[in-house]
């Protein structure tokens, strides 16, 4: 499995206005991104759980998500305050992989997003993908990730309003 990670800083005492999130805001956040990821995903027209089961520790739901020209079913695995990850099914074109959000708080309110991608390297579909497409596709997770921390503040600001 080829793999890529990167870390985004949500609280910042450095910058001036940026408001301090909780731990439980930046949980909210991730959480509606799983049960309602048309807010956060660019071009997503749809999500729909097919299914949701709760295991005590941990939740699973099942979505369909509607792109338009193509669906993509996928599992979310939910540990609530501390991270989610998406899981997909390799498909025709497109590569087993996963994607978690891991919370990360080294002392209090000192809260960081470690954004971890994994893919099926070998997978039909990577075959073709040069090194140029590869880091497009890095850069374009690091934006998505700043967008959905962005998304998270902008909800945090609505819910103190």
């Amino acid at each position: 499995m080829a793999r890529f990670e990167h870390i985004i800083q949500v609280n910042a005492a450095d910058v001036p206005g940026l408001p301090v999130l909780t731990r439980e805001q930046v949980w909210g956040g991730l959480w509606l991104r799983a049960f309602d990821p048309v807010y956060f995903v660019m071009g997503l027209n749809s999500a729909d759980i097919t299914r949701r089961t709760n295991y005590g520790d941990h939740e699973i739901i099942e979505r369909i998500l509607d792109y338009g020209s193509f669906k993509v079913k996928d599992r979310v695995i939910l540990h609530p305050m501390k991270q989610t990850r998406v899981e997909v099914a390799e498909s025709a074109g497109w590569p087993r992989c996963s994607a978690t959000c891991i919370i990360e708080e080294p002392e209090p309110l000192s809260l960081f997003i470690r954004f971890v991608y994994e893919w099926d390297e070998n997978a039909p579909s990577e075959a073709d993908l040069d090194d140029e497409v590869r880091r497009a596709r890095e850069q374009a997770y690091i934006a998505t990730d700043l967008d959905t921390v962005q998304r998270i503040r902008e909800i945090a600001g609505m819910s103190l309003e």
